[in-house]
């Protein structure tokens, strides 16, 4: 299976015949979807924990995930979409082929968001407290779903020389994809394997999890410190935020506003940041 490996390394791991799914009936099920759906399940489950020991009713939160995973899956597509608009202008009948990539999560969150605030209204619960306690799962579902893109080969970065550097053999590439890798550099910097060649570059996905990973524990240790609702959403904020705007400086695939060199990620992760700090800010006044 040429082209269907890839490797770390540094850190001695080499992962062989890694395809990107798995084919059942003669129909191909791609891991992105599984993780993704997988995602979903864990990030429930353990908002339903935190519903149970904060005293709501854990079934809420499964009638929100049932409103809400529609709404997600489009707006992180339609996000990608739009501002990846200069292809899929010239490639309409793949704006909904999704189980190849192509779901930003900021615009999952943004529609998650929307729906929150209608579900609350219709349901007359409080957004911020179901905030504070969904945003745990919503970490999961992002630690999870980056692994999506490990079996893609997609979300990486530049060349790199570091301890995570990860390879990916130049055959799996094609078309477009080749001309992109040509446009960042990362070709100028090839890694030959016995007869196979290699393109050696940043695992963001992998730092990008590791980060959500550290701020889940963090929010794990502060939740019983938690002192009004809406604080571990702003802790969510800031946190995410952080992390997202130094990884996303690292990759070579980031969506741009358009006609500008900003990185729309950057600039939402900054938002991110701002509200988080004004909201603890607004607390600290108020009180």
């Amino acid at each position: 299976m040429d082209g269907m490996d890839i490797r770390f390394p540094y850190l001695h791991l080499v992962f062989n015949h890694l395809g990107t799914g798995i084919t059942i009936l003669g129909f191909e099920i791609k891991f992105y979807g599984i993780i993704i759906a997988f995602g979903f399940l864990a990030g429930l489950l353990i908002a339903q924990r935190e519903a149970e020991r904060t005293g709501q009713d854990p079934e809420i939160y499964l009638d929100f995930l049932l409103s809400a995973v529609i709404p997600a899956i489009v707006g992180a597509r339609a996000y990608y979409v739009i501002f990846s608009w200069d292809y899929y202008k010239e490639h309409l009948n793949e704006i909904f082929m999704i189980r190849n990539g192509g779901l930003a999560i900021y615009g999952g969150v943004l529609a998650g968001i929307l729906t929150l605030l209608i579900f609350c209204k219709i349901r007359k619960q409080s957004p911020l407290l179901m905030a504070d306690t969904a945003v745990m799962g919503l970490l999961i579902g992002q630690i999870l779903g980056r692994w999506g893109n490990f079996f893609n080969r997609e979300a990486f970065g530049g060349f790199t020389d570091g301890p995570l550097a990860m390879q990916i053999p130049l055959s799996f590439f094609s078309g477009d994809r080749i001309s992109d890798l040509a446009s960042t550099g990362v070709l100028d910097h090839l890694i030959k394997v016995g007869t196979q060649t290699y393109i050696q570059v940043h695992p963001t996905f992998l730092y990008e999890s590791l980060w959500n990973l550290g701020v889940l524990f963090f929010l794990l240790w502060f939740r019983k410190r938690k002192k009004w609702d809406g604080q571990m959403m702003a802790i969510y904020f800031i946190g995410y935020g952080i992390g997202r705007f130094l990884i996303e400086g690292l990759r070579t695939d980031s969506l741009y506003i358009l006609g500008t060199g900003i990185r729309v990620s950057q600039l939402l992760a900054s938002i991110l940041v701002i509200i988080g700090v004004l909201m603890f800010l607004y607390k600290k006044k108020k009180k």
